[in-house]
């Protein structure tokens, strides 16, 4: 079904289409809620957070689109607004990002670690170092896809600013995951 047909069936209050639009979606959603928080869990009830206010504000995006920017846009609002609230009331007990990654799962493997998942491990962690300028471009251009135009709307910048920013971020990220993949008392050789 088209997203066109699907969101005008959600507009008029179609469970079914719900459904789809969610499931189209919750991927994408709970990427965008795991780069901000870096706990599986907390990303999935922050991806729940984030489909309530798109259910509640689904009239307030008429052409489909636009779709996919409005979405990005509301999971990004609600995870900066989801800091915020565990910033003013942190948890009891925090644990490191860098730390959190390395926690073993209780459940038995067939190998510990793949390469692909040690290879995103690194690019979180990585991530999570950025600054949160740098991250939250990395986030919206190459990880959700949305143009550069789109982002100096979302962010209110100029789309030069955009573009020099977007650069330099790849650049930072580049150094981070060279910085990580260098063993522990190796020169980086350039």
């Amino acid at each position: 079904m088209e997203l066109v047909r699907i969101l005008e069936s959600c507009r008029l209050g179609d469970e079914l289409a719900w459904e789809m639009l969610v499931r189209q979606h919750q991927g994408r959603v709970y990427g965008i809620a795991m780069t901000y928080v870096a706990d599986p869990d907390e990303a999935r009830d922050l991806a729940q957070e984030i489909f309530v206010r798109v259910y509640r504000n689904i009239d307030g995006c008429r052409e489909s689109d636009r779709f996919l920017p409005w979405l990005v846009r509301i999971a990004r609002n609600a995870c900066i607004d989801h800091l915020r609230r565990r910033k003013a009331r942190p948890p009891a007990r925090d644990i490191p990002a860098d730390e959190a990654w390395g926690l073993a799962s209780s459940d038995p493997s067939p190998e510990d670690v793949s390469e692909d998942s040690s290879r995103r491990r690194l690019v979180a962690t990585a991530l999570q170092r950025l600054s949160d300028i740098n991250r939250e471009i990395i986030l919206l251009k190459d990880m959700q896809g949305l143009s550069l135009d789109e982002i100096a709307k979302m962010l209110e910048l100029p789309l030069g600013t955009v573009k020099s920013r977007s650069s330099r971020a790849r650049v930072e990220l580049a150094e981070i995951v060279r910085d990580l993949m260098t063993p522990p008392g190796a020169e980086a050789t350039a």
